[in-house]
């Protein structure tokens, strides 16, 4: 063998061993960031999870508002790179507890009857106004001492909150706002930055109150975080004395 022959054929193998340590590197890397993203979710590979909707508010029919529609399927696609099997159902036939199996839950109070059951059990320190009647503080949220109100199609305020019953529990995620649309914003927020939240968090419970700026125009992309409100949202607050809070539903 010639030098020249012995040369290509040296920098064939060294070519095909970097390639593959490359593999190797994206694979190892791929499969850390896949893991990392299924512990935050709490959706390991053929698990299954819950995806609870709403019905559209004001109507008698169960049907699903549009922008829930799309969060729903912005959802479906973050279980499906988890390896993980989503199953939806209605807010008012689910009939169990949490933490067997990682739950998403989208809608405020007034038109999900499970939201409430959460709101109550998960973060007492959260009230929100459901009176029908026309007012400035209609779909108002209280969180400690502060209260946020709507601006439709300007302001609207939603929390997205990660909440788990103990460190074996899987985790259930609320989306709760003060419309569709910003039930959208914010499980689009999630499925954006969950890498961020998953370093600053881990596996701890968080409640961020995040806001969609002017939504008339952009929809549910322009999102900005108010504060994160974990602590005066998980503290028990005085009951209120307007029947019209999530707290007073029947």
């Amino acid at each position: 063998m010639n030098d020249d022959v012995r040369n290509i054929v040296l920098g064939v193998l060294a070519a095909g061993i970097s390639a593959g340590l490359g593999w190797l590197a994206r694979t190892y890397l791929w499969r850390r960031r896949l893991q990392r993203k299924q512990r935050f979710f709490g959706l390991p590979t053929n698990s299954e999870c819950l995806l609870v909707v709403n019905r559209s508010a004001g109507t008698g029919d169960w049907t699903v508002a549009r922008r829930d529609v799309f969060a729903l399927l912005e959802l479906s696609a973050i279980v499906k790179d988890c390896g993980a099997n989503p199953h939806i159902v209605p807010h008012d036939s689910i009939g169990q507890g949490f933490g067997e199996r990682t739950e998403f839950c989208i809608g405020g109070p007034v038109s999900n009857l499970r939201m409430v059951a959460h709101l109550r059990s998960l973060l007492p320190g959260v009230e929100v106004n459901t009176d029908s009647e026309p007012g400035p503080d209609r779909g108002a949220f209280r969180i400690g001492s502060e209260r946020y109100r709507m601006e439709k199609g300007k302001v609207e305020h939603v929390l997205l909150a990660r909440l788990t019953a103990g460190q074996d529990a899987r985790p259930v995620f609320l989306a709760c706002g003060q419309h569709s649309n910003a039930n959208h914003a914010a499980v689009r927020y999630l499925a954006r930055q969950h890498d961020r939240l998953a370093r600053k968090y881990g596996n701890d419970s968080f409640c961020l109150l995040l806001k969609a700026v002017n939504s008339q125009a952009y929809g549910p992309d322009v999102v900005e975080l108010v504060s994160d409100v974990t602590r005066a949202a998980t503290t028990p607050s005085p009951m209120p004395s307007s029947k019209s809070s999530h707290r007073a539903a029947r």
